[in-house]
């Protein structure tokens, strides 16, 4: 009985959706402004106006009943749905900017409730207004939504019956101006405030276009719906219609009503040409009344549902409820920044901002429809179908409204979401639900493989270092865990191969996540795979052939030789089926005192090529062995010396001008470069030292000669094949 008690009240379609959305539609623009852009643009003019205006909120009105009746919404409208299919940076940067623009929403319509009460009573103190009307507009959204709502029945009740004034006005002879000269375009004459001086089409579609964005209304209602699946698009797509039918009627009775100098000079002309003018005041009143409620209710929606998902500092007291389950907390803050607007007293700087934020929304919610609908995914399967041209109609209108209506501000706006999004997306937020994000790289990973999957086999200009690398020893791989990372980083990656026999108990693979997971947190991304085999090199192998398919398949195989290796039965099998699968091979010994030493020189050794020391595009087994030593040096702040060993003294001069001209065509700069006459066995032991050499690899490398090299340069050596894939030239 208690928690039924104090438990929200949920609210129905017509008082959660239908009655907010309708009177925040008819607002103060009908009864001040309809009249004046029927003087502008004349009957057919503001007959188009109010239908791509209307056309406009209906593509978003039907791209958001699409969305909503595809999740399941919380609270926060706009935010929500943006959230649960973008995630909480993108939501976020969207309800910051949107919750701030509605409390300057709700001071605007508190202005605009004073001027109209002043009209009546100019007597009255202007701020003594604006803080009674503030004052009982906190007091009725803090009590209660339920009193919100009930409040808004009153107020709708009042805008009936000054729409019923208007008709009887209509029935008792108000439209004396013929339909043939009322059925007219305009001469857009302007308005009192620039001297009648002139104006256009789009100057007229700008005023009158924030009247039909108030769709969000209802929907900001979403957490407190009993069934917003269906009350969203019902109550939303219902106000649209009626509204529409409203405005429409409307212009066409105030066109056939007064002249176009009256409609044109006199902002108050409904107030003169209806059958009870003071129900026309009291229309003026309750529709700014109640789009202020809407919005101080809506926006303290937003602010709690940012509160719940951590989007915002000091999140747990905005998230915090009532017994009643009302978000007080979030009204409290709410009706503080609405009370600090106040104080501004003039919002007209700002005013434009509240409607580009709304066109903003607008645009996120098309977006979203048009990520759905072409991810082609099935859990996209809304109640509420559209058409495919519905969200981008929606979206690209939505983007040139705002440009029509400031195209500075515009900028300004788009600028601050933006900046936003910068922000939170540094915050490491927490999504607690799943967006479709996953989903969109997902498929545009599909889509590149499927657009580049026909092209050129090479790709030596996208070559990254993608390795793969074999484990049954977790101790080895710890030990070459900076080694690899250094030749992947920033944009390759690492596959993690565990080979094993099949053991229930095992923990290898629960071991290599978590040193998966480490190469991430350090900018390398890592993927693990188990293979369960006896044998090593046959579970390397199988490896390699399956991946084959793969579009991102691992282009290099590491292989870290150590004691227990059984270097003829376990490794060279696997350098053998590598070279054989086109696939580059780094095989590390490491030396057991010097290890890396200061990281400062990677000696490359270039071989001898005896007379042929032109340089084209192919170089021979090389490419792979200068791409990994320019990654090591980026990552060490290492220097690279190319050296070679050559017999003949005569070629010295061609072997420099080889190694020179390679550096320059490599761009490898500060790259030393070395030649020396002698026998290589000899010289190698004569080397300038270095923390690593790397050495080719033919295809029959004996193990004494890696011993060899390691013991004769006393350094960890390299040893690399190339896939024939690479390119240090491209």
């Amino acid at each position: 009985m208690d928690a039924q008690t104090n438990a929200p009240k949920k609210f129905g379609t017509f008082g959660g959706v239908f009655t907010p959305t309708l009177l925040t539609i008819l607002g103060v623009i009908m009864y001040l402004r309809l009249g004046w852009v029927v003087g502008n643009a004349g009957l057919l003019g503001a007959w188009l106006i109010i239908f791509i205006s209307f056309f406009i909120t209906l593509c978003t009105a039907l791209s958001m009943s699409a969305i909503t009746t595809n999740i399941r919404i919380g609270a926060g409208g706009a935010y929500a749905i943006v959230s649960q299919a973008l995630g909480l940076e993108v939501g976020g940067s969207l309800g910051i900017p949107r919750y701030i623009s509605q409390g300057l929403a709700v001071t605007m319509y508190i202005f605009g409730f004073r001027e109209g009460w002043l009209g009546i009573f100019p007597d009255h103190n202007a701020f003594l207004v604006d803080v009674i009307v503030f004052g009982l507009l906190i007091t009725i959204a803090y009590i209660s939504a339920n009193l919100a709502i009930k409040t808004q029945f009153i107020i709708m009740g009042i805008i009936v019956l000054s729409l019923i004034s208007i008709v009887i006005a209509a029935y008792q002879g108000s439209m004396t101006i013929p339909t043939s000269d009322a059925l007219s375009w305009g001469s857009f004459r302007g308005s009192p405030e620039n001297d009648f001086g002139g104006s256009s089409f789009w100057i007229v579609f700008a005023v009158f276009f924030p009247a039909a964005t108030g769709i969000m209304a209802g929907a900001n209602m979403s957490g407190e719906l009993k069934e917003p699946k269906r009350s969203i698009p019902i109550g939303t797509l219902w106000a649209i219609g009626v509204s529409f039918v409203i405005y429409m009627a409307l212009a066409f009775w105030i066109s056939r009503s007064a002249s176009e100098t009256e409609l044109v000079a006199n902002y108050y002309i409904m107030v003169d040409k209806a059958y009870f003018g003071p129900l026309i005041i009291a229309g003026i009143l309750g529709a700014t009344f109640s789009s202020a409620l809407a919005s101080i209710v809506g926006s303290s929606r937003i602010l709690f549902a940012m509160g719940e998902h951590r989007v915002l500092p000091f999140s747990e007291f905005l998230s915090g409820t009532s017994a009643n389950g009302q978000p007080r907390n979030a009204m409290l803050v709410t009706g503080i920044l609405i009370f600090a607007t106040l104080l501004l007293r003039n919002l007209n700087a700002v005013a434009p901002l509240v409607t580009l934020f709304f066109l903003i929304t607008y645009a996120m919610i098309n977006i979203v429809v048009i990520i759905e609908q072409n991810l082609g995914l099935i859990s996209y399967r809304p109640v509420f179908k559209i058409h495919r041209w519905v969200p981008w109609f929606g979206l690209i209108s939505s983007i040139f409204a705002m440009f029509i209506i400031n195209p500075t501000i515009s900028l300004v706006s788009i600028m601050i979401v933006l900046m936003v999004y910068w922000y939170l997306s540094r915050q490491n937020l927490e999504t607690p639900f799943e967006d479709v994000r996953s989903g969109l790289f997902v498929s545009f990973a599909e889509w590149a493989a499927k657009h580049t999957w026909g092209m050129k086999k090479m790709q030596q200009r996208a070559w990254k270092a993608n390795l793969m690398v074999p484990v049954r020893d977790l101790n080895g791989l710890k030990g070459t865990f900076e080694f690899l990372r250094n030749i992947a980083r920033p944009k390759g990656s690492i596959k993690l191969l565990g080979i094993e026999a099949f053991s229930e108990t095992s923990s290898l693979a629960v071991e290599l996540e978590a040193i998966s997971e480490s190469f991430r947190n350090k900018g390398v991304f890592s993927s693990t795979a188990i293979i369960h085999t006896d044998e090593f090199a046959k579970g390397i192998n199988y490896g390699s052939q399956a991946l084959q398919g793969a579009f991102f398949k691992p282009n290099i195989v590491f292989l870290n030789l150590q004691d227990h290796d059984d270097y003829e039965t376990e490794l060279r099998p696997v350098i053998k089926e590598s070279i054989r699968l086109e696939i580059g091979v780094l095989l590390y010994y490491l030396h057991p005192i010097a290890l890396l030493g200061q990281r400062n020189i990677i000696n490359v050794w270039v071989s001898d090529r005896k007379t042929k020391w032109d340089l084209g595009w192919d170089i021979g087994n090389l490419d792979l062995s200068i791409l990994v030593a320019y990654k090591l040096k980026m990552n060490w702040g290492a220097r690279i010396r190319l050296i070679t060993v050559i017999n003949n003294p005569e070629e010295v001069e061609k072997a420099q001008d080889f190694l020179d001209l390679l550096t320059n065509l490599a761009r490898l700069p500060e790259t030393l470069t070395e030649v020396i006459v002698g026998d290589f066995n000899t010289v190698i032991t004569q080397a300038p030292s270095a923390d690593l050499n790397i050495f080719g690899m033919d295809d029959d490398l004996k193990f004494n000669f890696v011993r060899e090299m390691s013991a004769k340069t006393k350094s960890t050596c390299l040893f690399v094949k190339d896939s024939g894939h690479e390119s240090i030239l491209a």
